[in-house]
């Protein structure tokens, strides 16, 4: 499929975003190629080969999670800014 200047123009559109004339050359450009490159893997023969999730072996390092006492309130309103009893004030971010 054939990505034209005419169709980053609609994208661009709904996506509410202006664009200039080199702008529209360029990503039509840019994605036509992407789609090229996306057409050369799929003609690949990937039938013999295992799916994975990354390109490295990782393996996540994780601790025992176990339940343990938290911090008293008055060590964690220690350095607050602003309290209110037990309780952070924090600036209003709603109008």
């Amino acid at each position: 499929m054939p990505i034209t200047k005419e169709t980053i123009e609609y994208v661009a559109r709904l996506a509410r975003i202006e664009l200039s004339q080199e702008e529209l050359h360029k990503f039509s450009q840019q994605l036509q190629d992407t789609l090229d490159f996306i057409d050369k893997l799929k003609k690949l023969d990937t039938k013999d080969i295992t799916p994975t999730s990354h390109i490295l072996p990782i393996h996540n390092v994780l601790r025992q999670d176990l339940p343990r006492p938290s911090l008293p309130v008055e060590k964690v309103l220690e350095n607050a800014p602003s309290k209110d009893g037990n309780f952070f004030v924090v600036p209003k971010v709603i109008e």
